[in-house]
């Protein structure tokens, strides 16, 4: 494959990690542990993963000899920067065990483990590979590993390929499904450990052992860069307002980190509008306001991030979505047989008054995209809904509303932006590369000591490389119980925006200035080479949350 230049260059980087990781270690154990929530419930469901301490990894003076082990890697869910370094990480980290070690990839995510669709990774396809974006080394999907007969069929190539250790990347649904798998094939002595790495750029698969999710730090800069771009046309041109929509699934994070390196006029927070239990003309009323006083200085410009949740956290649309889960959870197959033209009505026949009141105020187009089908977990697919275009014509609608009353005397044109596929399989960031790979390694030495229901945990990452620490930490303790498809299941807590917390804090003591002002900053491209401070720098977030 013809490669550009600045693949080769990055082909020859050689990624940092955590002293503890080069030469000789031990794991140093913890205390036990808990769920964060529903402590009886989950232990219940996982009897035999439950409980167990957190783990360190600390330099040796001991050499320790290791027999050769097969191991599995299954990507899993959607594309996030770095997941090629975390197997390459987890390649060198059982060679460097016994370099009789072998890898095998299923393609296509866990239904390549269902399927018996497998490929050895060996060390000319890894190199192919390192410090790469995307996943194209063996291919991502959304299969959901949640049934007895589905583990039964994966145990069969996994006991034929004599597979002792189960690597699973991805994010918070994908590592309850590494748990739930690891409790079966404990609970029937399969002889067969499953170990899970936080992925998502979504940023909401992190808690106090897990900074943050790989993936998270390359997609905001890769946003960052382009939102940049936009604000130096916006500024340049000075007609429009740019609504910019990014992916993000529920939690703001990404919206969040991107304000933080950017500095546009309005950025909505998710969780914010649900602690203020904002309606959608709240919400419409607060942009409209912002481009209101920036017409007055004569700026009838400017930039709006939407995160791309938003819709699901304004109080009445939650109440509607949960309701409309729970209903087409039980009556999909009924409502897919309704004629297009009237569904919409069959919809406000069956919800609650208020409900229902709520759903037949919504345009169209919007009403429809709350009905299409779920994703794999049950969720609402919100990327579908075009919250852009929804805020920029009621903004519009209400801008022309207080002109046609004297209150307005600007002008206001809207461009609509998602950025979305754009930053999910970028080349990772110096900070993705290191921390992917190092992931990796440390998903070695867990599988090394024999551990199970572990997920890789890298930490202390706004220090220097070396200063990183490098361990485990038990999945249940991460666990608690949620609704999906109409049923309690036990699932990794989702971590949304702290409003309380740093790099909330930050950004609300500035925003009021930055919806007057044009402070616009505008980050560039993603920098692989030069000072330190400048090419291996972590995002904002976590810069300011572990500020001491």
């Amino acid at each position: 494959m013809k490669k550009s230049a600045l693949q080769v260059a990055r082909a020859a980087y050689q990624p940092k990690m955590p002293k503890a990781l080069y030469g000789n270690n031990e794991v140093e154990v913890g205390e036990p542990t808990e769920s964060v929530a529903d402590q009886e419930e989950v232990q219940k469901l996982f009897p035999n993963t439950y409980g167990m301490p957190i783990l360190k990894f600390v330099e040796s003076v001991k050499a320790t000899e290791y027999p050769a082990i097969n191991v599995g890697v299954i990507l899993s869910g959607g594309q996030a920067p770095g997941g090629h370094n975390v197997i390459a990480g987890l390649y060198d980290g059982i060679k460097k065990l016994n370099i009789d070690s072998k890898l095998y990839g299923f393609l296509m995510g866990p239904g390549g483990l269902v399927d018996h669709q497998y490929m050895q990774l060996t060390g000319n396809i890894i190199d192919e590979y390192r410090n790469t974006g995307g996943f194209d080394i063996i291919g991502s999907g959304r299969t959901k590993l949640e049934k007895a007969e589905q583990f039964d069929k994966g145990l069969e190539i996994l006991k034929k390929l004599d597979i002792k250790a189960l690597v699973i990347i991805g994010g918070d649904d994908s590592n309850t499904n590494a748990c739930v798998l690891a409790e079966y094939y404990k609970a029937i002595n399969a002889g067969v450990q499953v170990i899970g790495c936080p992925k998502t750029i979504d940023g909401d698969l992190k808690n106090e052992m897990i900074e943050t999710s790989f993936g998270f730090d390359t997609a905001c800069k890769v946003y960052s860069e382009v939102i940049g771009n936009i604000q130096r046309d916006c500024n340049s041109a000075r007609k429009y307002w740019h609504f910019i929509k990014l992916m993000g699934r529920s939690a703001s994070h990404i919206a969040l980190e991107c304000a933080l390196q950017t500095q546009p006029n309005i950025c909505l927070i998710s969780e914010e509008v649900e602690a203020k239990k904002s309606s959608l003309d709240d919400v419409v009323t607060e942009i409209a306001t912002a481009v209101a006083k920036r017409a007055e200085n004569g700026n009838n410009f400017g930039t709006v991030l939407i995160p791309e949740g938003l819709i699901e956290f304004i109080p009445a649309i939650k109440a509607l979505i949960s309701e409309l889960n729970d209903f087409l959870a039980h009556h999909q197959d009924e409502f897919n047989a309704i004629p297009r033209a009237d569904k919409r009505q069959y919809i406000i026949a069956h919800l609650s008054k208020e409900n229902s009141e709520v759903y037949a105020s919504l345009p169209e187009g919007v009403a429809r995209q709350l009905t299409l089908d779920r994703d794999p977990h049950g969720n609402v697919q919100v990327s579908l809904i075009e919250t852009e275009k929804l805020l920029a014509e009621m903004v519009g609608n209400k801008l022309a509303d207080w002109k046609a009353a004297g209150k307005y005397s600007g002008k206001f044109a809207s461009q609509v932006h998602f950025f979305g596929y754009e930053g999910r399989c970028a080349a990772p960031s110096n900070y993705d590369a290191d921390y992917c790979y190092s992931l990796g390694f440390t998903a070695s030495l867990l599988i090394a000591s024999g551990r199970t229901g572990y997920m890789s945990s890298v930490r202390n990452t706004t220090a220097p490389a070396e200063e990183w620490i490098a361990g485990g930490v038990p999945i249940t303790m991460m666990m608690n119980m949620e609704r999906r498809h109409g049923e309690l299941k036990p699932v990794i807590q989702k971590a949304l925006v702290k409003l309380d917390g740093a790099p909330f804090q930050y950004f609300a003591e500035n925003r009021e200035a930055w919806a007057v002002n044009t402070d616009f900053v505008y980050p560039g491209p993603i920098q692989y080479f030069g000072p330190s401070e400048v090419a291996d720098q972590p995002t904002v977030t976590l810069t300011l949350e572990q500020k001491k």
